[in-house]
């Protein structure tokens, strides 16, 4: 999709992932996220050694790296070339051959190949303001076979807009205070001021727009949530 219109969305993924060093040390800062639900959400709706997965948002790979053993092929997509440098350097040290690399993002990437069984994001969708979410979510659909799955995860608001600031006060009171480490209140605070979380009952009705049907929907509080979603 090139249009005059279209957004940068290297821009909007923030200048940081672009930073060798911030890079080196996000899946610290990230909590070192265990895959093993995802996983276990795609092995529920049939993905298996046949299947193809698509990682939109990859980050250092840790979901591309811990489903490739189990698929026959994984597509990692990310618009940034410092995140990218070290998922190829980590696929290359593991022997996995099967995981693809590709600079790219929602709005961008074009798929070589038939549909896919499934596609994954996680702390990416959040990037996009709503319109072009909406537009990102449609291009997923589009990847996906009948039945094909799709797991999100992402900062995804479950409150009403009169309990905002409660809800965003007590989450930044427990927020880390090393940055290294995690992340912090500053860092929550930027990501409210300059980014583009949504509240579910808007998300909601634009997967249903686009053709998902949710089968699974949790949250951690009101502030983060893990979406399994199937297409229609």
């Amino acid at each position: 999709m090139t249009r005059a219109w279209m957004i940068d969305e290297l821009a909007h993924a923030g200048p940081e992932h672009l930073d060798v060093a911030f890079v080196a040390g996000f899946d610290r800062k990230q909590g070192y996220p265990d895959p093993a639900a995802d996983l276990a959400a795609f092995r529920e709706h049939g993905v298996g050694g046949a299947s193809t997965v698509v990682d939109l948002g990859a980050g250092t790979g840790r979901l591309a790296l811990a489903a490739a053993p189990h698929v026959a092929r994984v597509v990692a997509v990310d618009v940034s070339p410092a995140m990218l440098a070290l998922l190829r350097e980590r696929a290359a040290r593991a022997g996995l051959a099967n995981v693809e690399c590709v600079q790219a993002g929602f709005l961008s990437y074009t798929h070589a190949g038939p549909p896919v069984d499934a596609v994954y994001t996680r702390n990416a969708l959040h990037q996009l303001p709503d319109f072009w979410k909406a537009l990102a979510l449609d291009r997923i659909a589009k990847l996906l076979r009948p039945g094909g799955v799709f797991r999100l995860r992402d900062l995804i608001f479950d409150f009403q807009p009169a309990e905002a600031e409660a809800v965003l006060d007590d989450w930044l009171d427990g927020a880390a205070t090393d940055p290294a480490a995690g992340y912090t209140r500053e860092d929550f605070a930027e990501h409210l001021r300059t980014e583009f979380s949504t509240f579910r009952w808007l998300l909601e009705p634009m997967l249903a727009a686009v053709g998902f049907r949710v089968v699974a929907a949790n949250f951690e509080g009101s502030i983060y949530g893990a979406y399994t979603c199937i297409k229609t």
